[in-house]
């Protein structure tokens, strides 16, 4: 069971997302759902996560995997019943893990009943000041009202018919046409989410991960911004983009946090934005949210100066305003870091790869993303792990075009192949059908038959694979409570070309050294006790690409 009195368990945890879609499978339908998560819970557990964080399970037309919400208040009925998401929370608690759920407060789905009515409406009404109706500009209004472009390409504006048939005004979706944004000028739209919260706070959720949380609130006058604005969101010329990051945020998170605060126990809201750290940072002030995901960490390459230097800053920035930072390496958004350690430098983590693209170095993105797991789970703060990391899943990259279903890849004119390659269903068990995520060969994404050999049941066996090198990972984190301790830059060391392509640091009574450059490194005094892969060393040499810890 989980305490309630540890008021602090949000500074150190361990949060394991689940794409309930791809997680598992209970009714044999090929689409995931609540009671297979239930069915799977003691994975998580045994892993030896905290917590678990799931992606939307609410009912959706699906445009945008879930992230387009049709009701906040109930479930999907591909995903069960609101008594299965219960006996879910349930199950989790009885195996000592909280749950935290996905807020999707910057749009919804146009199927949402008040977007529907304030299609209906009439221009000026307060059903659609709700949202962001504009007239147009140009010849009889053919024209959206700002220059503004959608994150999944194209303008982020569509017009509308009005009732008597004519065109009339538009609508903003900063994502897909299917996901309209909200007004939060309007009063109703806080109160709309204030039941929101209180109604899953009542089902015992332990916490909120908010959704593009950086854009709710909008500049006065949607002024015009003509940058494409993808990845972590920057200032240009000193601005940021009126669309994202703005003040007013700031006051909807400490209404929130009150509202939090008045529940038992300690339930958290966890940010999601692209943002850099110093930006980031002044989401989780006191009184405001919890935690906030590094994406800043999350994008680097594989460099060993880039990725020092973000952990300085990051750390830096939390500690100004007393948080922890809270670190990642995959979600359900980005290439997962298995395959994008597999390329040579910076990679476009949104892009997709399909079978005709460039293709990972399968056995180096394996080994990089081993070593880089191994430097993020002894920092100090939070981790979140992505479903399917701890088994070494690598992209989907041979994805047939025709099964896709990422919006990206229709709005872009099918130039951006999108995100379903970190959605494939997991396997479990190598000789089932769909590798035990279904009883049904025909999942809602095909597995690749590569996905057999990185089974559970599989790894479960070995005391090397990747599943095994997670769970010992996390127990000696736990063990030497490395997420509560201070970290200490070391000199570096090695006999590369340069001291800089090795990262040295200690935390607590561990340090921590990751070979970086092409060469074997030195080592500094004393035992090994953990190694990424088990070739790290070579006569007492750390190779290149592999992490140890050392006490």
């Amino acid at each position: 069971m989980i305490d309630i009195n540890d008021s602090e368990w949000w500074r150190t945890a361990v949060i394991y997302q689940v794409y309930p879609r791809s997680f598992a499978d209970s009714d044999g339908d090929g689409t995931g759902d609540l009671r297979g998560i239930s069915q799977r819970l003691s994975h998580v557990a045994d892993l030896g996560a905290d917590a678990v964080w799931l992606s939307p399970f609410y009912p959706s037309p699906q445009r945008d995997g879930g992230y387009d919400v049709a009701d906040y208040r109930d479930v999907d009925e591909r995903y069960g019943t609101l008594a299965d998401f219960d006996e879910m929370v349930d199950r989790a608690h009885e195996l000592g893990l909280r749950v935290i759920v996905d807020l999707v407060p910057n749009h919804c789905s146009w199927e949402h009943v008040l977007f529907k009515e304030a299609l209906a409406a009439a221009p000026g009404s307060p059903e659609r000041s709700l949202f962001h109706f504009k007239e147009g500009t140009g010849p009889e209004g053919s024209l959206p009202p700002n220059d503004w472009e959608s994150m999944f390409g194209g303008p982020a504006w569509t017009r509308v018919t009005e009732a008597d048939g004519t065109p009339g005004q538009w609508y903003l979706h900063l994502f897909d046409s299917g996901q309209p944004d909200w007004n939060w000028d309007n009063p109703r739209v806080r109160s709309e989410f204030d039941t929101t919260l209180r109604f899953w706070l009542d089902r015992d959720v332990d916490g909120f991960r908010v959704d593009v949380c950086d854009a709710m609130v909008k500049a006065p006058g949607l002024p015009s911004w003509p940058h494409a604005a993808h990845g972590v969101v920057e200032p240009i010329d000193g601005l940021m983009p009126p669309m994202w990051d703005q003040e007013g945020i700031h006051d909807i998170f400490r209404h929130w946090r009150e509202i939090l605060d008045s529940y038992s126990g300690t339930r958290i809201l966890c940010a999601e934005a692209w943002l850099p750290p110093e930006r980031t940072a002044r989401i989780v002030r006191e009184g405001e949210m919890h935690q906030a995901f590094n994406f800043a960490y999350l994008s680097l390459p594989w460099d060993c100066a880039e990725i020092r230097e973000t952990i300085a800053t990051s750390l830096a920035a939390n500690e100004a305003v007393g948080a922890p930072t809270t670190w990642v390496l995959s979600n359900h958004d980005v290439m997962r870091h298995a395959s994008r350690f597999g390329y040579q430098g910076p990679v476009n983590l949104e892009a997709g790869v399909g079978p005709e693209d460039p293709q990972p170095d399968d056995a180096l993105g394996l080994r990089r993303a081993r070593a880089a797991t191994a430097i993020m789970l002894a920092l100090p703060g939070s981790a979140y792990l992505y479903q399917g990391e701890e088994l070494g899943l690598p992209e989907a990259t041979m994805l047939p075009d025709e099964v896709r279903q990422d919006p990206v890849w229709e709005r872009s004119g099918h130039a951006i192949r999108g995100r379903d390659g970190c959605r494939v269903p997991l396997p479990w068990r190598a000789d089932d059908v769909a590798f035990g995520f279904s009883s049904s060969p025909r999942t809602w994404l095909p597995q690749p038959e590569s996905f057999g050999a990185l089974a559970v049941d599989l790894q479960e066996k070995e005391s090397d694979s990747t599943l095994s090198f997670y769970r010992t990972t996390l127990a000696m984190r736990r063990d030497y409570a490395l997420a509560g301790s201070d970290l200490t830059w070391g000199t570096g060391r090695g006999e590369s070309d340069s001291l800089e392509d090795v990262l040295e640091f200690r935390v607590g009574e561990v340090t921590v050294v990751a070979n970086l450059s092409t060469a074997p490194a030195a080592l500094p005094a004393g035992e090994v006790i953990l190694m990424s892969v088990p070739d790290a060393l070579t006569d007492g040499l750390l190779n290149p690409d592999a992490t140890v810890w050392i006490a």
